[in-house]
């Protein structure tokens, strides 16, 4: 059986460009921060100026009771860049690999949540090939090279062996749902058979829950911590002392877990005097069963209140009680909704640079916001025009050279790369990777990123230039302009080439040219030689 073996090899590391207007330097190695938001489109922050975004009741509205507000996201946008045109795959796992790989399907072979390639492991079972075996170079690994200490906080949605994905340690909310002996929580669905076959019950309850099978995330939260190589604990479920028992219950909100986390490894790293690079995956945009209001008829559960006072937040402390689906949040937890989410994920990014203010570290870390795909019941999954692939990506850092809006193309993929020019890590020539760097654009004088961005769904195919766009569907759209709602553009069809402006022709000649490459979902749609032994 043939595997994948790719060696490594550092690079000189030199010093990196300064900004003209403000003198700042972006140096060596500056810690990285990258914030990954879960089914979040680009329409539900603010800053990108949608006519619509999301109801509790995922439906299109314009009500402003529904508007998140995100003043530290905007700020951030304002001093540092946000990208108008920010592509990821349609849904969660193809997004999360792009991004970690650099690479498209074609590569890594995850296609879609549900179609990942196969391979055969070296006992001689097929199983779901995972990312480091057909893309073995990662963000964590780039930087792991480089001398950063890498964390891992939130959602995994990753299968094989969770070490070896470029982190030293780690806070997975929880890891997967084959983790089933966490004993401190009971906010779980179990599977019962019953007279007609597997049901699914509320393990709080006892009652059936028409939903999908999950673990509690955000109230009383499922928490696996991975303790670092060497230190005699593997993996390990939370809370893992006396002090973190007696506190934990049912007010005990899981992104609040993972940035206790976070910071208190950013802290021992700068005691360490090392970099670092935080991959922090939060579920906040992610549906979930509400295990405080079991028959909620909204996607998104109530988060802490925050309220944001014109110059930082302040968040009321969480005080719920009750038992066995009937609980009292004493008007400490929010109203339903994705907005909600999007709020608590504003307050989350005030706390980063209130830390990094802290520590003294806000000029040599670079923050990254963005999330792996549309918004549920708008975007997710969708292969209709950009709903599935339109996300938010916003970059604070010092020593870049541009500021506010970038009407620039960008893809996921493009992140390995960027990484690379960050960490002064090098990856072999004969590697391949489908992103671009970010870096020239970013804190150099590059005047445009690239002209084409690419997603997959499947077996579908999704690109666009900077006139027209190909869904999944095979439909081609005018992106020349951009609609008030982010999504309804002009369809193109056949007839109407020729009234169309020459621009808009050669854009897609070009596109129709590039698609080949990575089409091979038919012919190569899982691991090379899978055949066993």
């Amino acid at each position: 059986m043939r595997t994948q073996s790719v060696s490594f090899f550092l690079a000189s590391f030199s010093a990196f460009s300064v900004l003209p207007s403000s003198g700042e330097v972006l140096p060596k190695q500056p810690n990285i921060v990258l914030l990954f938001a879960d089914d979040i489109s680009a329409r539900e922050l603010p800053l990108y100026g949608s006519s619509t975004w999301t109801s509790p009741l995922a439906k299109n509205t314009s009500d402003p009771q529904y508007r998140a507000s995100t003043p530290m996201l905007d700020q951030l946008a304002e001093e540092g860049v946000w990208v108008k045109t920010a592509w990821a795959a349609t849904v969660c796992s193809p997004s999360r690999a792009m991004m970690m790989t650099g690479r498209y399907a074609h590569l890594h072979k995850w296609w879609h949540n549900r179609d990942i390639g196969t391979w055969w492991t070296e006992q001689g079972q097929e199983e779901k090939w995972p990312l480091y075996e057909s893309s073995p170079i990662h963000l964590g690994h780039l930087a792991q090279q480089a001398g950063y200490g890498t964390y891992w906080a939130g959602k995994t949605q990753m299968t094989g062996d969770l070490r070896r994905y470029g982190f030293d340690e780690g806070c997975f909310t929880p890891g997967t749902l084959e983790d089933k002996d966490n004993p401190y929580t009971d906010f779980k669905h179990i599977t019962k058979k019953g007279p007609e076959g597997k049901v699914l019950l509320n393990a709080d309850t006892g009652e059936v829950a028409d939903t999908y099978l999950q673990h509690g995330w955000y109230w009383y939260p499922h928490v696996r911590i991975m303790h670092p190589e060497g230190s005699g604990i593997d993996f390990e479920w939370w809370p893992n002392t006396e002090k973190s028992r007696e506190e934990f219950g049912l007010h005990t909100y899981g992104p609040d877990v993972e940035l206790d986390f976070i910071f208190d490894y950013m802290e021992r790293q700068q005691q360490a005097g090392k970099p670092f690079f935080i991959y922090h995956t939060s579920h906040l945009g992610h549906d979930a069963f509400d295990w405080l209001v079991p028959d909620s008829p909204s996607r998104w559960p109530g988060t802490p209140v925050v309220q944001w006072d014109g110059n930082g937040y302040q968040r009321i402390s969480p005080k719920i009680t009750g038992d066995q689906g009937v609980y009292d949040t004493h008007d400490t937890v929010t109203s339903p909704g994705i907005h909600h989410h999007v709020n608590y994920l504003d307050y989350q990014v005030w706390l980063y640079q209130q830390k990094f203010a802290e520590m003294g570290i806000a000029d040599n870390t670079v923050f990254i916001f963005c999330s792996d795909n549309g918004t549920s019941g708008y975007g997710k999954a969708s292969g209709d025009r950009q709903r599935g692939t339109h996300v938010p990506l916003i970059i604070h850092a010092p020593g870049l050279t541009k500021q506010g809006e970038q009407d620039i193309l960008v893809n996921l993929s493009d992140f390995l790369p960027t990484f690379e020019d960050l960490t002064g890590v090098r990856l072999p020539d004969d590697y391949e990777v489908n992103g671009e760097s970010l870096f020239p654009y970013l804190f150099e004088e590059a005047e445009d990123h690239r002209d084409w961005i690419y997603a997959y769904r499947e077996d579908r195919q999704l690109i666009r230039g900077r006139q027209v766009m190909k869904d999944a569907a095979n439909k081609w759209w005018d992106v020349s302009t951009q609609p008030a709602d982010l999504i309804d553009y002009p369809q193109i069809k056949e007839k109407d080439w020729a009234s169309l402006s020459p621009a808009h022709r050669k854009e897609r000649k070009h596109l129709k040219k590039i698609l080949p490459r990575f089409d091979n979902y038919d012919s190569e749609h899982d691991a090379p030689l899978v055949e066993p032994k």
